[in-house]
């Protein structure tokens, strides 16, 4: 009988594209076969997150064995366009049960939230050991905020395929303590199974330099950046950042730099240039030589997350702010972020207080001694906390403990 391979990943993006979801994945199984184990990927074609270059459908990158399947990709900025993202790929996923087989372990991710189903069957069929990594809980992050009505079809759904997967998950990972803490009063799995792992700002996009001739300058034209990357979708509060800014309008020096994706995202853009706003500006999915340019300009960069939502998620664009020194304000309830804040990175407001986010803002930009430590305390906890030497060798010692 052919001996198994050690590790595949399973997930909807990989290398080569740019988000986090996808390099996070990628910088894990590259610290897995440098380690010594054997690992594979078994994930979506890319489309979306590229830049514009033919991918083969099967490769081997430092030791990966990669294959790609194509699938059904549409919009995904409305709810529909997901789900049919969400199980195209699952679909396609199932069809493949059997490449599964070959490995004696299958990291699955939370997105999309239907795919870790077919990893636990994959235990229950072959006695393939089951890593489950918790980006997003789900269907609590639709019913928070409305989008999903307790007892709907797809939540009924996606609470029988949390029975399947956390009752035969030999290992959870979740993303922070307060992650770690709801799995546990929600789900059915003991407390040696589920680990903290943090996520962390991936090499691939910290490794590009801003240019000489920074593309923002002439935009911002030397004023205070406040800036906000990443997604703006169900589970930011946008609403508390939008009015924020509206305390500004008469206060031009400070200048908002918006840069992602997400079903907020056109709602934010059609409000604020309705309401003639002239210090805000809206870019699309930034990345490469052209995020570094709005990190090298942002002052102190956003992070929010909508009321209830503590624990379903984490956003991790924070450890981007933080690695470059950035300070961080924040817009949530108590967690591992607001900690870190508290110990020096910035500053935080509840959910609402646009007041207080102003003045927030007017503090920094009133006082860059204050600023500049705040800066540097986000950097010395990256570096004691956060980086991508620590997270991976997280994943390499779950590995050799359950292999």
């Amino acid at each position: 009988m052919k001996r198994k391979k050690d590790i595949l990943f399973l997930c909807q993006f990989f290398y080569p594209e740019y988000i986090s979801s996808a390099q996070l994945p990628f910088d894990t199984a590259a610290a897995l076969e440098e380690a010594g184990f054997s690992v594979g990927a078994l994930c979506g074609y890319p489309r979306e997150y590229l830049d514009g270059k033919d991918i083969p459908g099967k490769e081997t990158v430092k030791g990966i064995r990669i294959h790609r399947l194509k699938y059904i990709q549409t919009n995904r900025s409305g709810f529909l366009g997901r789900l049919v993202n969400y199980f195209s790929f699952t679909f396609m996923v199932f069809l493949h049960l059997g490449e599964i087989a070959r490995y004696r372990a299958v990291v699955a991710y939370s997105n999309p939230p239907v795919l870790p189903w077919i990893a636990s069957w994959a235990k229950v069929l072959f006695g393939t050991k089951l890593v489950f990594v918790s980006y997003d809980l789900y269907p609590e992050v639709a019913t928070v905020t409305g989008t999903l009505g307790q007892g709907s079809l797809i939540c009924r759904l996606m609470e029988h395929i949390n029975r399947c997967v956390y009752r035969r998950a030999d290992q959870v990972v979740s993303l922070s303590s307060e992650q770690r803490a709801y799995i546990l009063n929600h789900r059915p799995i003991g407390e040696a199974a589920v680990r903290v792992i943090p996520n962390w700002h991936p090499e691939e996009g910290s490794q590009a330099q801003p240019r000489e001739e920074n593309r923002f300058r002439d935009l911002v034209k030397g004023r205070f950046v406040v800036s906000y990357f990443g997604n703006m979708g169900t589970m930011q509060d946008m609403q508390t950042i939008l009015d924020a800014i509206r305390q500004f309008r008469e206060d031009p020096d400070v200048f908002f730099l918006f840069a992602g994706h997400g079903n907020k995202l056109e709602t934010m853009r059609r409000i604020l240039a309705d309401e003639g706003f002239s210090n805000v500006h809206f870019c699309g999915f930034l990345h490469g030589r052209d995020f570094a340019d709005a990190l090298a300009i942002t002052r102190c960069a956003l992070v929010s997350l909508e009321r209830g939502a503590t624990g379903l998620c984490v956003p991790s664009k924070t450890y981007c702010y933080m690695k470059h020194g950035i300070p961080l304000l924040a817009i949530m309830e108590p967690c591992d972020i607001v900690s870190d804040i508290e110990s020096g990175a910035g500053l935080w407001v509840r959910n609402g207080q646009a007041c207080e986010l102003a003045q927030a803002i007017r503090r920094l930009r009133a006082e860059p001694d204050a600023l500049a430590r705040m800066g540097q305390v986000s950097r010395r906890l990256y570096e004691e906390k956060y980086t991508m030497p620590q997270g991976t060798a997280r994943y390499v010692r779950l590995f050799r403990e359950l292999l």
